[in-house]
């Protein structure tokens, strides 16, 4: 049986938007990647911070494939499209690396700096 699948917009930084059906199984990155989307990234594992996006619906997703991803930043709203797997359609503003870095120190949480800039 075939996996269920989701509609993905991200928002990029030009003002520009890109929709994608991705499949529960599969990462909203690797899935944009594949469609000549330019989307930022370093570890892959859901640490750095350099591919995280921000919510901008109240979408639902798996996040447990990343190694520091915490409660605090989905109450934020924030995800990181590396290793999150969508279970609802999702509305995404994408490269906000910087806002979450922000948001995590000001929690006292870690807050990698990748060295890669937001603006795409």
């Amino acid at each position: 049986m075939a996996s269920a699948s989701y509609r993905v917009v991200l928002y990029l930084p030009d003002g520009s938007k890109k929709e994608l059906s991705v499949g529960a199984d599969e990462h909203i990155w690797d899935v944009a990647h594949a469609q000549g989307i330019d989307l930022p990234s370093i570890c892959h594992q859901g640490r750095c911070l350099t591919c995280a996006g921000r919510l901008l619906n109240t979408g639902e997703f798996d996040s447990s494939d990343s190694i520091r991803y915490f409660p605090e930043d989905r109450a934020a709203g924030f995800i990181l499209l590396c290793t999150a797997r969508p279970r609802s359609d999702l509305d995404i503003r994408t490269h906000q690396q910087w806002a979450m870095r922000e948001h995590r120190r000001a929690l006292g949480l870690p807050a990698p700096y990748s060295g890669v800039s937001d603006a795409g």
